[in-house]
């Protein structure tokens, strides 16, 4: 089983952030995990590492071995994350790029990022109820879509 990085989420707003905190991390920038960045960060979703291999349609492609030990290292160093949107292999986001945790519809596939404290009273209850201190960061919370549950005659929640 994977398990997350569990070291506080980094904030960085754009490229040349990222590419500073991986040099203060100890790394060489080196074309491959530059590859492996910008990937990510004009994909404006999570990827899977063979669609970052491919290029994902922006970037020239890459050896897939070479994608996830980069991956990996860049996970250590805190600038990537990884997650699990189901079955299948993790998929991978920059930190910060985005929302903090992921609602996936469990009937189309989408997926939406949300921002951490927009999940704080879902993680109060759990806590106040179960004595549980809940994260939603490597697998997120499944569910229906608005669209998906309109269609199956559930009423959708509020934006």
């Amino acid at each position: 089983m994977t398990t997350p990085n569990l070291a506080p989420p980094l904030t960085v707003s754009d490229l040349p952030s990222v590419w500073e905190v991986v040099r203060r991390g100890g790394l060489r920038l080196t074309s491959a995990r530059r590859l492996v960045l910008e990937a990510l960060a004009r994909a404006g979703r999570p990827l899977h590492a063979d669609e970052i291999a491919a290029g994902a349609g922006q970037v020239p492609a890459s050896d897939i071995a070479s994608v996830y030990r980069n991956l990996e290292t860049l996970e250590r160093v805190g600038v990537v994350r990884h997650m699990h949107h189901g079955h299948g292999p993790g998929l991978y986001a920059l930190v910060g790029s985005e929302g903090d945790e992921y609602l996936v519809c469990e009937s189309c596939g989408s997926s939406r990022a949300v921002e951490s404290q927009e999940l704080e009273g879902v993680r109060d209850e759990i806590r106040e109820r179960f004595g549980f201190e809940a994260r939603f960061s490597h697998f997120p919370l499944f569910g229906l879509c608005r669209e998906c549950a309109a269609k199956r005659g559930r009423r959708p929640g509020a934006a």
